[in-house]
């Protein structure tokens, strides 16, 4: 545990051993700011194990734990004599089966959590922003942790001033659940925001194969999804104009690139009010 700060965010992170929480639990042990209080895995064979054994960090003094609330309610209860702000972060890169459980479970032990698990949708988010400000424990769901990924979102929106026609395109490993990715709806919903719509037809489409053309939005966005191994995470948004196209790409080599957005949301979610959508919303 980390022992250079005299309080320090205390912080759990559920999906401890996966590829993201991986690098986040040691983010937050090289953290001077943040004090790592507990993992959470359901990998079969790894409870009680330290979590630093499991990733060759060495002994942190944090075994692993499947039980979700347990480890919840065991780290809240430690900091509810501190006072307001000074409660736990809940740190999930999981599944997007159990992201909406999670969070709202998260608010109900009075744990702040940052969701950085996609596929949310949008019902669940605004009800999990009603809980959050009802039991006054703020939380945020960040789509994309990357700095970058905001600076081109923002182009994106910016350049559908200009643009009439354009397509998005994102490219993650095979071991994603989720398509389109949230980073990618994330960003066509900033596109939306001048209501305008997109893509008028001029031809009859005929797609011989279903679904070739992208999944289609309401406002006439489309939506492409690419799996395949080797890569990490990529997007592109292509607008298309008479006689240029204008191409805007982030690509993710590492991710060690999500880490400065993880720990900046750890350091501010205490003191949002409700649930905060986005890391533009943190910056």
């Amino acid at each position: 545990m980390n022992t250079f700060t005299e309080n320090p965010i205390p912080v759990i992170v559920a999906g401890a051993l996966g590829r993201m929480g991986a690098e986040v639990v040691k983010a937050v042990l090289d953290s001077k700011d943040c004090d790592l209080v507990g993992a959470i895995e359901s990998l079969p064979g790894k409870e009680g194990i330290d979590v630093g054994i499991s990733l060759g960090l060495g002994d942190t003094g944090i075994a692993l734990t499947s039980d979700f609330e347990g480890c919840l309610c065991e780290a809240s209860q430690k900091v509810r004599d501190l006072g307001q702000g000074q409660g736990v972060v809940l740190v999930d890169f999981t599944h997007p089966s159990v992201a909406y459980e999670h969070t709202r479970a998260a608010i109900a032990y009075g744990v702040h959590p940052v969701i950085g698990t996609t596929g949310l949708n949008p019902d669940q988010i605004n009800d999990l922003d009603k809980f959050s400000q009802k039991a006054s424990i703020g939380g945020a769901i960040i789509p994309n942790f990357s700095v970058g990924m905001v600076l081109l979102q923002q182009a994106a929106a910016a350049a559908c001033s200009f643009y009439e026609n354009a397509e998005l395109t994102e490219l993650h490993h095979n071991q994603k659940a989720d398509a389109p990715s949230g980073t990618c709806i994330k960003t066509a919903e900033l596109m939306e925001d001048l209501g305008k719509k997109f893509n008028e037809c001029n031809v009859t489409e005929n797609e011989s194969i279903p679904g070739c053309r992208g999944g289609l939005r309401e406002s006439g966005l489309r939506m492409h999804s690419i799996r395949l191994p080797g890569l990490v995470a990529h997007q592109e948004v292509i607008f298309g104009a008479p006689g240029e196209t204008f191409l805007l790409r982030h690509d993710t080599i590492q991710r060690s690139a999500y880490m400065p957005g993880v720990l900046l949301t750890i350091k501010k979610v205490r003191k949002v009010t409700g649930i905060v959508y986005g890391l533009e919303r943190i910056l």
